[in-house]
């Protein structure tokens, strides 16, 4: 990702219908790798923006941007605490109001999230932003691909434990002195 998508027109790429593409190393996008298990070098996060107009129920065409990423990302298993690779992807509609007070009007009637327009938007945080709001809360495997430990308690414990004196043993030998 270039520096012209740190600072895009909205309106502009709106206006022209433009598309902007781009596949990028996992390891580039710094707040999304903190949430993996581990980044190899051959992950890849790939995206699409386009440029669009869209009808708001309040009326009016407003400038709007259709984003779709998508990339597989290495989780921790829930249940086995191992790695497990998960196809994570994203695809929605942002239109751009005036400001944030009209934004926020509209905000209940509308399916699409709504934002407000500035002069430099940041496309690579709303990306970074929205794969991290689709991570899955709670990845697993389908079939883990080790046996799952389903005691808590080690193997040896309950011979440890008979082996132990209990605390008021040397009180009772008190007692019976």
């Amino acid at each position: 990702m270039n520096e012209a998508s740190r600072k895009l027109d909205v309106a502009r790429l709106a206006q022209t219908g433009q598309l902007l593409a781009g596949a990028r190393l996992l390891s580039d996008w710094k707040r999304l790798a903190k949430a993996c298990q581990g980044i190899q070098a051959d992950l890849m996060l790939n995206w699409r923006a386009t440029g669009e107009h869209r009808a708001l129920a309040g009326g009016g065409r407003h400038p709007a941007l259709h984003l779709r990423a998508d990339a597989l990302l290495p989780l921790v298993c829930r249940r086995c605490l191992g790695e497990v690779r998960v196809p994570v992807s994203v695809d929605r509609h942002f239109v751009f109001l005036p400001d944030e007070t009209a934004a926020a009007a509209l905000d209940e009637q509308e399916e699409d999230d709504l934002l407000a327009l500035v002069r430099e938007f940041d496309l690579q945080a709303l990306i970074e932003d929205e794969m991290l709001l689709a991570l899955p809360l709670a990845p697993a495997h389908a079939s883990c691909p080790q046996p799952l430990k389903t005691s808590v308690q080690d193997a040896g414990f309950d011979a440890a434990s008979g082996e132990r004196a209990h605390p008021f043993a040397a009180l009772g030998e008190l007692k019976r002195r």
